[in-house]
């Protein structure tokens, strides 16, 4: 269940690396309007290119705790380890729920970004548990 739930953190760090590099980096990009629903007026408008680029940050920096909790792990510091993943990782569940709620028309993204943190933190619990 432990390798499970790194394997599945470690998804989850990957997928909000992505969601950085789209909100960072290439906010303007179509692909980019497509996936979070903007026009090219609105990407390009100073207000929402401040705004992505933070947030992008804030998804980048949950997906360094869980990197690093993972590289913790593997030379086995698991306190330490566990703490980063968790924190990490459940504030990747945290932030899917908080936009479930406030916005339900964005439940589909919530969804991508929640549900595989949350598996991982779920088999994680489980194999430390037993």
């Amino acid at each position: 269940m432990i390798i499970a739930g790194l394997v599945l953190a470690g998804i989850a760090a990957l997928i909000h690396v992505y969601i950085f590099y789209m909100e960072s980096i290439a906010w303007t990009s179509a692909a980019a309007r497509k996936t979070f629903g903007t026009t090219e007026d609105e990407a390009a408008a100073p207000a929402t290119k401040a705004l992505a680029f933070n947030q992008g940050f804030y998804n980048l920096f949950l997906a360094v705790a869980v990197i690093l909790g993972i590289i913790f792990f593997a030379i086995g510091q698991d306190s330490i380890a566990l703490t980063l993943i968790f924190t990490g990782a459940g504030s990747m569940v945290g932030a899917a729920l908080v936009l479930i709620l406030s916005s339900p028309d964005k439940a589909a993204a919530a969804l991508k970004q929640g549900v595989v943190p949350a598996l991982g933190v779920v088999m994680l619990a489980i194999g430390v548990a037993i």
